[in-house]
């Protein structure tokens, strides 16, 4: 039997699981599992980090630290070059400190993690990591062990298609889709999920790692694509036939999850404890910001003069901020998932970039505009909060993400395009990220039917470990949540602290690089999800 069972749901939020865990009009429970793993244990909302995306936050869990300390804030890493801007994607390699994975294997506990994104390429650990977010070719060499990916291969029903992201059938999603090719393409991700399940439950079974943890996304990615489908408050009261067979197949997908979730809560034994977590919550957009378009009228970012060509104007339209001029350009956005504002600053005389000793009034000017742009009607502000990098992002890695942090009053991601007007509704709500997702435990020696106190991502990461019965290093930024825990588990397992966490050694094992070809499906698989443009 193993020690403890983590299952990350990507996404989650309670405003839709406590829909789908209570009875519909016609008594039917979607989640009856969950229901019940709910009712015996203890939940509790998780906040995420300061700009509530997938990579910083799935770190922040895995790490117990926050983004300015373990230095991974977006998808990608936006830097300048002989004037000009570029971009890659982040990896494991970014990550500044050790993860639980990692803390667990010093310790001779034997760990499993599956799905975890940021985890490619591969440091080695005492068990098994096969890493989410890379490209099914790279699978075998991003595994650890390498030998990890034959094992899986003689599975019954294995496809290496599936279990990655397919990002060939994911890219239809980019196109103008017609009702059917938009309810398959959210049918496809059951197969998918299927496939996680299906190695979890093997490495499970086969191996009882003292740290078993897997990781399902289909819930982001269907609540992004389908979130007006799922949301009570925006179903339609008077559905076409395709908007019911939507709903349908989104019921569907958390039908079957509720069974891998019982599944393998079953396979870890009743003396197991076991902890769910998303690394966000969910809400829905009703208007797009074109923050790159706001920051051209404020003047503080330019275009590249056009040659007057109907190509040249396409591509400005809807240009990345590669598109910008950067000899005139002072501050811009460089991606819609940052939700941040990047200011250039002259580190040498005559580079472009405002003076470093104006850094200060510039900002504060800059934020000023900033708090300015709001709804013509109602005069409420589009941007609810503007904070500082020291604000948001404090630690050694803090001068690697945004100047500024911008959260916008629908929790939207913003636009970059260079499109007018500046803010205009959508035609209908999307999915996007909220600041609070879920914290759940259940298991001997947590607390049964409990509400607990709000909890930070970086609060998983010093659970875990407690469950394991390990020491909780003194530079984690977490803390294990004491109340989650009876007292005779407290007095009989008291919470101890140790030593700090060991420096991430440099020695990796060789990544494989992702062809052009594969970076651009992977920035398009990212488009389709709203985090680009």
């Amino acid at each position: 039997m193993i020690r403890t069972l983590f299952i990350g749901l990507d996404g989650a939020t309670f405003t839709l699981l406590d829909v789908l865990t209570q009875p519909a009009s016609d008594g039917e429970i979607v989640m009856p599992f969950l229901r019940s793993f709910i009712a015996g244990g203890t939940r509790a909302v998780l906040r995420s980090t300061p700009n509530p995306l997938t990579p910083p936050a799935w770190v922040s869990l895995m790490t117990g630290r926050w983004p300015g300390q373990h230095g991974v804030f977006d998808f990608l890493r936006v830097a300048e070059q002989n004037g000009e801007g570029f971009t890659t994607l982040y990896d494991a390699r970014d990550i500044r400190v050790e993860t639980i994975w990692a803390i667990a294997s010093r310790q001779q506990q034997r760990v499993a993690a599956l799905n975890f994104p940021i985890t490619a390429p591969p440091r080695p650990v005492n068990g098994f990591l096969l890493p989410g977010f890379v490209p099914w070719k790279h699978l075998r060499r991003n595994s650890y062990p390498e030998s990890l990916y034959e094992r899986l291969k003689a599975l019954d029903g294995f496809n290496p298609k599936e279990l990655a992201w397919d990002f060939e059938r994911e890219n239809q999603s980019l196109d103008d889709l017609s009702e059917t090719e938009c309810e398959a393409w959210v049918g496809y991700h059951l197969p998918r999920e299927e496939q996680w399940f299906r190695v979890a439950r093997h490495l499970l079974a086969s191996e009882q790692p003292d740290l078993m943890a897997v990781m399902f996304d289909g819930t982001d990615k269907i609540q992004h694509q389908a979130w007006r489908f799922l949301e009570s408050a925006l179903v339609s009261s008077d559905p076409s036939p395709w908007e019911r067979r939507m709903r349908a197949l989104c019921l569907r997908y958390f039908r079957q999850l509720d069974q891998y979730l019982e599944q393998l809560v079953a396979l870890a034994g009743p003396k197991a404890q076991v902890f769910m977590a998303s690394d966000h919550g969910f809400t829905h957009s009703t208007e797009v910001v074109r923050i790159n378009r706001y920051l051209y009228e404020k003047g503080y970012l330019y275009w590249k003069s056009s040659d007057g060509s109907e190509q040249f104007t396409r591509r400005e339209a809807s240009a990345f901020f590669t598109h910008l001029d950067w000899k005139k350009t002072l501050a811009y956005c460089h991606t819609p998932s940052s939700n941040g504002i990047t200011i250039r600053i002259a580190r040498h005389p005559g580079e472009p970039g405002i003076a470093a000793a104006d850094y200060p009034a510039f900002r504060a000017r800059l934020i000023g505009d900033l708090e300015t742009l709001c709804d013509p009607h109602s005069g409420e502000r589009i941007i609810r909060a503007i904070r500082t990098r020291e604000e948001a992002f404090p630690g050694p890695a803090m001068h690697q993400a945004p100047d500024l942090l911008l959260t916008l009053r629908d929790f939207g991601f913003v636009s970059i395009k260079n499109l007018e007007p500046v803010v205009l509704p959508r035609p209908y709500p999307v999915g996007t990220h909220h600041p609070e997702g879920i914290f759940l435990a259940a298991g001997p020696g947590i607390v049964a039917g409990q509400r607990g106190e709000p909890c930070d991502i970086v609060d998983v990461a010093a659970t875990l470990l407690y469950s394991l019965g390990l020491e909780i290093p003194e530079d984690l930024e977490g803390r294990t949540p004491e109340a989650f825990f009876t007292a005779e588990q407290r007095v009989a397992h008291p919470i101890r602290q140790g030593a700090p966490t060991l420096p991430v050694a440099d020695g990796t094992r060789q990544a494989v690089e992702a062809s052009a070809a594969e970076k651009a499906k992977i920035i398009e698989q990212l488009h389709m999800l709203g985090y680009m443009e």
